[in-house]
């Protein structure tokens, strides 16, 4: 007989596999535009920018690597293959249907502007600064 505990530990794993199997994936050309417009192309050592606030290959936030639910430590997201997971994470989050239709553009401002970035004009010329790689 399975008892109320078991059964929600049963739930609980099969939302979690449900949740891995529906993640998508962020394309991998974008991911290299934005660490090129965020870090030069740089993808690893100690990658520090916006006076301290950012770090890694994709000037991740404390509150962004935070919400992206990514196991680790904040430290972590000096790694390239880390930081991937964490930016995979914030889109799959934040972005899930501009992922699935692959729409670089809400994608890449809302890596820089946060849930709501694509909406915001501050991030349109973050947005033209990695078309711009893209396109090159």
């Amino acid at each position: 007989m399975i008892t109320k505990r078991y059964s929600f530990i049963l739930l609980a794993v099969i939302l979690l596999m449900a949740f891995t199997a529906c993640a998508a994936a962020v394309p991998d050309n974008l991911l290299k535009a934005i660490n090129q417009v965020e870090a030069s192309g740089k993808t690893n050592g100690t990658i520090v920018g916006d006076a301290g606030k950012a770090i890694g290959p994709f000037q991740i936030h404390y509150a962004y690597w935070r919400d992206s639910g990514v196991r680790g430590q904040y430290q972590d997201c000096h790694r390239y293959d880390y930081s991937v997971k964490v930016v995979t994470a914030y889109l799959n989050r934040y972005a899930y249907d501009a992922l699935t239709r692959k729409n670089y553009e809400v994608l890449a401002r809302t890596h820089n502007g946060g849930p709501k970035g694509y909406k915001n004009t501050a991030t349109k010329k973050y947005w033209e600064r990695v078309r711009k790689v893209l396109t090159s």
